[in-house]
C-alpha cells in the first residue's frame, strides 16, 4: 500500500488543535481532506460516524470557514461522506453506501 503524502500532523500542546506543516504545492483544503480520508481509511472514523463539523475543522486545523466547508463538500463529492440536513456529515460506506 502506498501512503499518501499528506501534511505532517501532530496535536498541539494542549490537544486543542492540530499542528500541520503545510505543503506549498497543494491547497489547504486538499491537505485537510487528505488527513480526514486517512483517518477514515485507518478506522479513526468508522462508517456512519459523524465527521467533525465545519466549526470543529476550523478550530482543529486553524483554517478559514470557507476552507472547512470546501473540505466537507469535496469529501461528499468523492463519495467518502454524506450529509444529513440539520445533523451533520457522516462517513460513507463502500461506494457511498451506508449501513442499515
Amino acid at each position: 500500500m502506498v501512503l499518501r503524502e499528506f501534511p505532517h500532523v501532530t496535536m498541539g500542546v494542549y490537544g486543542s488543535h492540530v499542528v500541520i506543516e503545510w505543503r506549498e504545492n497543494a491547497p489547504k483544503w486538499v491537505q485537510v481532506a487528505e488527513v480526514l480520508i486517512a483517518r477514515i481509511e485507518d478506522g479513526t472514523y468508522p462508517v456512519d460516524t459523524q465527521l467533525p463539523s465545519q466549526h470543529q475543522l476550523v478550530m482543529e486545523f486553524e483554517i478559514a470557514p470557507n476552507t472547512a466547508q470546501k473540505v466537507l463538500t469535496r469529501l461528499r463529492e468523492q463519495g467518502h461522506a454524506y450529509s444529513v440536513r440539520g445533523v451533520g456529515t457522516f462517513v460513507a460506506g463502500p461506494r457511498g453506501e451506508t449501513k442499515d
